[in-house]
């Protein structure tokens, strides 16, 4: 099937046109198809033979906007099956096919019935079909085809980022580039010059130009300044049609601002300025204004403002606002127009950011000459002195002169001046002033330990102008006076050990006193001793402002006197010297041998028995050493496991300890023997509960009136005799203890608890020598000793 065209209107059509229809598709444009076999149609067999194709064309044109009112041709479709007769059918199908694009089915015609653009299609895809009209089979496979949307210059350049805003520094060189500026095209840029843009200048000239190319924005003149002319509209506009008559244009505006550099230096507007300042103006205050233009903006007018010479440079300081730009003048000190009444400075302005490009435009500084008068205003007294100190003794006389202050009047006219105490607090109530002479005297009595300063502020006035006053601050310090006497620094809890020694150190006492150094400095301690000595303690005098007490005896007891009071007398070195005295506690306590206190509590005594703490621990001990044998008896027997036949109520087998030595037979009062003396007071006898006797033993009858007179010693041989008779009785002897301790020696007792009352001149201090295990019994002995020698 051969696609034709006929859509030539112009000379290249036409050529391309008479290419295609003359030549075919041979070489450009055309795909040639042929066919191996043909495919199974319906009820026909295969048939093997190759058929001759022709040439076909796979691409139409069609203008764009066409606005014609027939159809617009397209091309034409042909089959080389086509005989002309009306037999074969021509089919379109894809896109557009039967709504912007129609077939005539028996010649194969094309056309376009709609209007088409190439800005929103460029080109569409469809496919045609030969088939036999009776058939309705194909007579050949269906082809593929592209129609072109041809373009026409229908697009004017747009500049889609317009308008633009751009700054270039002033002064800059000619050529300078400033901004590129891109017009688009919507029309084909690979056919013609739909959409080959050029860009001239429409507005602007001569200040700027434009690359007609590039859209290059430069700078056309040398030297271009700000300060003349800042913001610059310009004009771009874009053509097509590479710029020919007929071309479609578009523009857009460039709104160019210079910007500032520094190329203007500071001037002063006048060369000689004149300022008045009044003599009153307080110092630091700004007393005037001064300032260079500049017309240059931003940090390149920044300047800095400099006295460089003058009278007066010690006196008044420039400084820069920087907000104005404007020279705040200053005052450093007081002016004074009766001694000088005017000054001249030399005051220069420099700006701060130079740009070294632009020096050929000369210094970019300037100065100017300012003078300054002042102006003589009626001031308040001034004081001799702008702070005053003065002293006074404390305890002095209400009345008492502190001091005296001078004001005079400055000005020319010398007026009176009249003193007065501005009673703003309390202590202004202190004091009082004359108001003529300006003297200070006190209106009550101090005391320096109270408050040693007091601080008030005396104020004068002329008496013509009352209206103009001045004030001075006055410092009165209260001189001290010996009034204080020394004391103690603190409490002391002093303590003395039982066995200190003499000369051993106790405490050190220190002493304080309200006084200031030059009245209490030195102290003296001494002990109030009265007539005798003390004989316990003494005190030594360390000459710092300390004193030392010491120990005067050896041991000390607790039993015997606990608390010792000590009166110590202080004195200090003032004019005249003050003493006191005070009275210090010293304890008596128990220590280890190291000074450690170990308790400084009495601890209680057995006077009846006359049993000390070391005698009842030792008690104790044999206590425990006693139970301890005890304990190991039993744990004896029970490993031999033999039965116990120990019966609480057999006298026989019990062990009667009495724990009192007692006074010998004439001592009754220790126990009670009576059921010893008295058999008959015994229990019966009692068998052994776990042996039955196998021979009763015949009972015991005695005689009441013989057991009445019976001796202790017939008593216990009689029982010693029935025990070995009798039975029933264990194999062993039973001990039978009785505490009889039988008729009293001649020689007397031989104990030694009535000892201390004997007189021995041997030193038990070895004692405590021996270890932790007679401390108490060291202690003891010690104790006896003191008290035998107090």
């Amino acid at each position: 099937m051969r696609i034709t065209s006929t859509s030539c209107i112009c000379p290249v059509l036409f050529c391309l046109c008479f290419v295609q229809r003359c030549y075919g598709a041979a070489h450009h444009g055309s795909i040639k198809v042929t066919r191996n076999q043909t495919k199974h149609i319906e009820g026909e067999t295969e048939v093997h033979h190759r058929p001759k194709r022709g040439w076909v064309w796979n691409q139409f044109f069609v203008l764009e906007e066409h606005m014609g009112p027939d159809p617009q041709y397209v091309g034409k479709l042909h089959s080389n099956s086509d005989k002309g007769d009306g037999s074969v059918k021509y089919i379109l199908t894809g896109e557009g096919a039967g709504t912007i694009f129609i077939i005539d089915d028996t010649t194969g015609d094309i056309h376009s019935t709609k209007s088409l653009d190439r800005e929103q299609k460029t080109h569409y895809v469809l496919h045609a079909q030969a088939i036999d009209r009776r058939t309705n089979k194909p007579l050949e496979p269906e082809s593929e085809f592209i129609i072109k949307v041809q373009d026409i210059n229908d697009n004017a350049p747009k500049f889609t980022d317009g308008p633009y805003i751009v700054t270039v520094p002033e002064m800059s060189e000619m050529g300078t580039s400033v901004l590129q500026v891109t017009a688009t095209d919507a029309d084909d840029p690979t056919y013609g010059n739909s959409a080959r843009v050029v860009y001239s200048i429409l507005q602007g000239q001569p200040y700027f130009s434009v690359d007609p190319k590039t859209g290059v924005i430069r700078t056309a003149l040398h030297n271009m300044d700000r300060e003349a002319r800042e913001h610059y509209s310009v004009v771009i506009q874009a053509k097509d049609m590479a710029g020919q008559v007929g071309g479609l244009s578009g523009s857009t505006t460039v709104n160019i601002t210079l910007t500032d550099v520094n190329d203007n230096p500071p001037r002063f507007p006048q060369k000689h300025y004149q300022l008045y300042v009044p003599e009153s103006a307080q110092v630091g205050s700004a007393v005037g204004k001064i300032k260079a233009n500049d017309a240059d903006t931003g940090s390149n007018a920044d300047m800095k403002y400099t006295i460089i010479n003058g009278d007066g440079a010690g006196v008044f300081s420039i400084s820069t606002d920087k907000e104005t730009r404007e020279g705040i003048l200053s005052l450093k000190k007081p002016l004074n127009y009766e001694k000088k009444k005017s000054y001249t400075l030399n005051i220069e302005g420099a700006n701060t950011h130079l740009d070294f490009r632009f020096s050929h435009l000369g210094p970019f500084k300037d100065v100017t000459m300012l003078k300054i008068i002042v102006g003589d205003v009626d001031e308040p007294p001034l004081f001799t002195m702008p702070s005053y100190v003065m002293d006074v003794y404390e305890n002095a006389k209400i009345g008492t002169a502190v001091g005296t202050v001078t004001a005079q009047d400055p000005d020319t006219a010398s007026s009176l001046v009249r003193y007065f105490i501005d009673h703003n607090t309390e202590e202004d109530r202190y004091f009082t002033i004359d108001a003529n002479t300006g003297t200070i005297k006190t209106a009550k009595i101090f005391d320096r330990e109270e408050t040693p300063w007091y601080n008030i502020t005396v104020a004068a006035s002329e008496i013509d102008n009352p209206g103009l006053v001045s004030h001075v601050p006055v410092g009165v310090r209260i001189l001290d006076v010996n009034d204080n006497p020394p004391e103690l620094a603190r409490e002391y809890d002093i303590v003395v050990c039982e066995n200190a020694k003499p000369g051993q150190v106790i405490q050190t006492i220190t002493a304080t006193d309200k006084d200031n150094s030059a009245n209490g400095a030195r102290f003296h301690f001494s002990l109030d001793e009265g007539p005798s000595l003390n004989p316990n303690f003494t005190l030594r005098d360390n000459e710092d402002n300390t004193a030392s007490i010491l120990t005067r005896r050896r041991k000390y007891s607790r039993t015997t006197q606990d608390i010792y009071y000590l009166l110590v007398l202080i004195s200090d070195g003032g004019v005249p010297p003050l003493s006191s005295s005070s009275t210090l506690t010293i304890r008596v306590c128990a220590c280890e041998r190291d000074g450690r206190v170990r308790t400084c509590h009495a601890e209680a005594f057995l006077s009846s028995a006359g049993l000390s703490t070391g005698a009842l621990i030792a008690i104790l001990l044999c206590v425990v050493i006693l139970l301890a044998i005890v304990v190991l008896f039993i744990t004896l027997r029970r490993s031999k496991k033999e039965p116990l036949i120990i019966s609480e109520e057999d006298v026989r087998e019990n062990v009667v300890t009495y724990d009192d030595e007692g006074g010998g037979e004439e001592d009754t009062e220790a126990f009670d023997i009576t059921a010893l003396r008295n058999p008959s007071a015994a229990e019966e006898l009692k068998y052994r509960r776990d042996v039955h006797p196998e021979v009763k033993p015949a009972p015991r009858h005695h005689p009441s009136s013989s057991l009445d007179s019976v001796d202790v010693q017939e008593f216990i041989k009689q029982r010693l005799a029935e025990a070995d008779l009798d039975p029933s009785v264990p194999p062993y002897d039973s001990l039978q203890t009785y505490a009889y301790e039988g008729h009293r020696s001649e020689a007397g007792s031989i104990s030694s608890l009535d000892s201390v009352t004997t007189h021995s001149d041997q030193d038990y201090n070895y004692l405590g020598d021996w270890g932790p295990e007679f401390k108490k019994l060291a202690e003891l002995y010690g104790e006896i000793e003191s008290e035998r020698t107090t």
